[in-house]
């Protein structure tokens, strides 16, 4: 399967199969360059919550909103505390959490709409971002799965949401976003466990032990088992090769950069006509 995500700028990659079909869609993921940020932060920060300079932070979100072409007024975010709370985002939520973090969604990690000219977003380094979108209806939306999130099953806790307002598990497409690969990210028994958990009844394992207590976890082939299970049809499911570690030049790494560093940003909203 080719790759969904494009490079349209040093700042952008584009999910460009859904765009290209859906003219008035925006959605992608930014890497850490082309902004104003210094040190651990050079130079795209768009994170609020990593210590960063307040300033920089807006003005590289305003940099990114100028690129998209969707004002930061327009913007969502959530506060993100790796759990599998999923919000629907309406026009009164709308522009909370743009221009600072206090004002984003809280205990939120999952947003979706089906309103024209609401930006959803949320920040990542390392953790998978999780995009949807119904080819039977407007509902877009975005989750963020750390392996909390993941093994909880905040991508079947977006399908089942869906599923409560009509839309049929296969009318859902989703992509799988740039973030640490199962070669980088490195995981003990604990962690594992829950795995075992979720994924019980399937013989498919997105992990491989490499030493007593240790196994390199692919949390974007978990991902895409728990969205198989929940009634996502295979073939609408689209995963990204970026690795956020591998891929230095292009993205900030949690992992990688011992956790003194930026984030990236997922984001996803129809245009106003």
């Amino acid at each position: 399967m080719n790759e969904p995500f494009v490079k349209e700028s040093k700042q952008l990659l584009l999910i460009e199969p859904w765009m290209d079909s859906n003219p008035l869609l925006t959605a992608g993921f930014t890497t850490k360059n082309g902004g104003h940020g210094k040190g651990h932060f050079e130079s795209l920060n768009l994170g609020f919550h990593v210590n960063d300079i307040l300033e920089d932070v807006i003005s590289n979100r305003e940099t990114v909103a100028g690129n998209l072409s969707f004002p930061l007024s327009c913007w969502t975010g959530a506060e993100q505390t790796h759990e599998v709370k999923v919000v629907k985002v309406t026009s009164k939520e709308k522009g909370m959490g743009s221009r600072d973090y206090s004002s984003s969604l809280k205990g939120t990690d999952g947003l979706y709409t089906e309103k024209s000219g609401i930006l959803l977003t949320l920040c990542f380094a390392d953790c998978v971002p999780l995009y949807f979108y119904s080819s039977s209806s407007r509902h877009i939306g975005v989750a963020h799965a750390g392996w909390k999130g993941t093994v909880n099953g905040i991508a079947a806790e977006m399908v089942e949401k869906w599923q409560a307002e009509g839309i049929h598990a296969d009318d859902i497409h989703a992509v799988i976003g740039p973030s640490i690969c199962g070669d980088c990210y490195v995981v003990d028994d604990r962690v594992i466990q829950f795995v075992e958990i979720r994924l019980e009844e399937m013989d498919k394992k997105p992990y491989n032990r490499i030493r007593e207590g240790q196994y390199q976890l692919d949390l974007k082939k978990l991902n895409e088992l728990i969205l198989q299970k929940a009634g996502v049809p295979p073939a609408q499911i689209q995963v990204s090769r970026f690795c956020t570690s591998c891929n230095s030049d292009l993205f900030f790494s949690h992992r990688k950069d011992s956790g003194k560093t930026g984030r990236m940003m997922s984001f996803i909203g129809w245009k106003e006509d």
